[in-house]
C-alpha cells in the first residue's frame, strides 16, 4: 500500500471553510488599508541571501530557510573539502537566496531599489506569507502571514495617530473589544537615564510588567535581583505605581523626567498623539509604561494591542523607527509601521464565535438536477442568480434527490431550488429556505428578491 502523503512539519492545509475565515481577516484589513491611502505592494517570496543575513542577529540568521542553487551547486569541490568545511560555509557556498523572514526587511530593500519612483511619503501594505526555520509548536509555524502597513519618508506624528484609527476601525469591524496600549521609546530612554541604569531598561519593564500578578513588594525585589540599585529603585517608585488616566501618568511621568531631554520629548510625542486621538476611537487606548517591544528597533511610539475577551497574547503591534533603510546604505528614512497578527486573529474570531454567516457559507443557492429537461429549463435562472450576485451552484449529475439534498446540508447551502413537470407548466421553480424547511412557488425575478433582501 502506497505511504500516505503529508506535508513539512509547521506548516498547514487549509479547507474550504478556513480560507473563508482567513479570507474574511485578510479583506477586512485590506480594505481599511485602502481606506486610510495605503497602496499594496508585494515582494518575492525568495530574496538574495545578501539581502536577508546579518538583518535578524545571530539567532534570527539561524531561522533562514536557505535554498540550494540550481543545476551543479557543488561544482569545483572535491567531496574531502565538503567533509571538511563547516555547514554555515557549505551554505554560503551553496545558497545564494532564502524565504523571506518577514516583510520589513524585504520592504526595505524595495524602497532602496525603487526609491526615484517611489511618492514620499509611501504609505504601504503588504500581506503575504513569510518562513522561519523555528521548532515548530502549538501557535508557532514555520509558514505563516504578516499583515503589515507602513508610512515611510514622514516624520509627522498624524502617521501614528492614523495607524492607531487604522487598528481602532479593524478591530470594530471585527466586533473584537480590544485595548490599545501606547508607549514611547525615548520615555524609556529617559527613565533608564534618570535612575543611573541604561543598560537595565529591559529588566526593568519585565518586572514592572509583573506588578498586578505578584504586587509591589515583590516588583521591587525582582528589580533587585537583577542588580538594581535601592537609590534607582527608591527613583522608579512613582513610575511603578503609576495611576489614573492617560493625562495623569503623563504629568506624573513629566516630573519625574524633569532632568531628560529624550524623555520629555517621548512625553510630548505620546501627549500629542493621544490628544489627537481623543473622541475618535471606539476602542480604549492606554497609555502602558511596561510595553517595551523591539527596544533595538524601535526609536519613538511603540504600540500593542490585547483582545479583552480572549486570553491571548498581542494581535497586533507596531512603532516608529528611524532608519529602515540604513541597512542597504541609504541611511536617515524614518518611518512608522503596524502588524496585524492574522493567526492570532483567527483564533479569537473562532472563540468569539464572531465570523459572519455570510463571510463563511459560499454558495447561497442549489439547483436540483432532474434530468437534462429539467436543467434546460433551469440554466438561464442559474445565469439570472448569479448576475443578481447570488453564489449559486447547478448540481451538475441527475442522482437521486438525498444525495443532492444532502450535499446541500453538507455545505450549508441557505436555500435549495428544484423544477419538475408541474413547476415548468407554472414557469415557476419551487424554492425550499433550509433553516426553516418553508417552501414556495416563485418566480425567478422573485426568487431573487427573496434571496438578496
Amino acid at each position: 500500500m502506497a505511504q500516505k502523503p503529508g506535508i513539512p512539519k509547521g506548516t498547514r492545509d487549509f479547507g474550504p471553510i478556513e480560507m473563508a475565515k482567513r479570507n474574511y481577516i485578510f479583506n477586512t484589513i485590506r480594505d481599511v488599508y485602502a481606506l486610510y491611502g495605503f497602496q499594496q505592494i508585494e515582494t518575492p517570496a525568495m530574496e538574495n541571501l545578501s539581502t536577508l543575513m546579518g538583518k535578524y542577529g545571530e539567532e534570527g540568521d539561524k531561522l533562514l530557510f536557505k535554498i540550494l542553487n540550481s543545476g551543479d551547486f557543488m561544482h569545483g569541490m572535491t567531496a574531502e573539502e565538503v567533509a571538511a568545511t563547516s555547514t554555515q560555509r557549505l551554505a554560503a557556498k551553496f545558497c545564494e537566496k532564502g524565504l523571506r523572514y518577514d516583510l520589513t526587511v524585504p520592504f526595505a530593500r524595495y524602497v532602496v531599489q525603487h526609491r526615484e519612483e517611489l511618492q514620499m511619503p509611501f504609505k504601504r501594505y503588504q500581506i503575504q506569507p513569510v518562513w522561519r526555520a523555528d521548532r515548530p509548536q502549538k501557535g508557532r509555524y514555520r509558514e505563516f502571514y504578516q499583515c503589515d502597513a507602513d508610512v515611510v519618508g514622514s516624520d509627522s506624528l498624524l502617521n501614528e495617530v492614523e495607524l492607531m484609527q487604522i487598528v481602532d476601525t479593524v478591530f470594530s469591524k471585527f466586533g473584537i473589544r480590544v485595548q490599545i496600549k501606547i508607549n514611547n521609546r525615548k520615555i524609556l530612554t529617559g527613565i533608564a537615564e534618570v535612575i543611573g541604569e541604561a543598560d537595565k531598561i529591559v529588566d526593568i519593564t519585565v518586572a514592572i510588567d509583573k506588578l498586578d500578578k505578584i504586587g509591589l513588594d515583590a516588583v521591587n525585589e525582582e528589580l533587585r535581583k537583577v542588580g538594581i540599585a535601592e537609590d534607582a529603585i527608591e527613583k522608579l517608585q512613582p513610575i511603578i505605581k503609576l495611576e489614573g488616566g492617560n493625562d495623569d501618568k503623563l504629568q506624573t511621568i513629566m516630573e519625574v523626567l524633569a532632568s531628560s531631554e529624550v524623555g520629555l520629548k517621548g512625553v510630548e510625542e505620546c501627549q500629542f498623539i493621544l490628544d489627537a486621538l481623543k473622541g475618535t476611537l471606539d476602542n480604549e487606548i492606554q497609555l502602558d509604561l511596561t510595553l517595551a517591544r523591539g527596544l533595538n528597533y524601535y526609536t519613538g511610539a511603540i504600540f500593542e494591542v490585547k483582545a479583552l475577551d480572549v486570553q491571548i497574547g498581542s494581535i497586533t503591534g507596531g512603532g516608529r523607527y528611524d532608519n529602515l533603510t540604513g541597512i542597504f546604505g541609504m541611511p536617515g528614512l524614518s518611518g512608522v509601521g503596524i502588524s496585524f497578527g492574522a493567526d492570532r486573529i483567527y483564533d479569537v474570531l473562532n472563540q468569539l464565535d464572531l465570523y459572519p454567516k455570510e463571510a463563511v457559507n459560499a454558495t447561497q443557492l442549489l439547483f436540483i438536477n432532474f434530468g437534462e429537461k429539467e436543467t434546460a429549463y433551469v440554466l438561464p435562472m442559474v445565469g439570472a442568480a448569479r448576475k443578481a450576485g447570488i453564489r449559486t451552484e447547478m448540481y451538475p449529475d441527475s442522482v437521486k434527490m438525498k444525495k443532492q439534498m444532502s450535499y446541500a446540508n453538507a455545505k450549508q447551502i441557505p436555500f435549495v431550488a428544484l423544477a419538475g413537470d408541474n413547476e415548468m407548466a407554472e414557469g415557476k421553480v419551487m424554492l425550499k429556505n433550509m433553516t426553516t424547511g418553508e417552501q414556495q412557488l416563485v418566480t425567478s425575478e422573485e426568487l431573487i428578491k427573496i434571496i438578496t433582501e
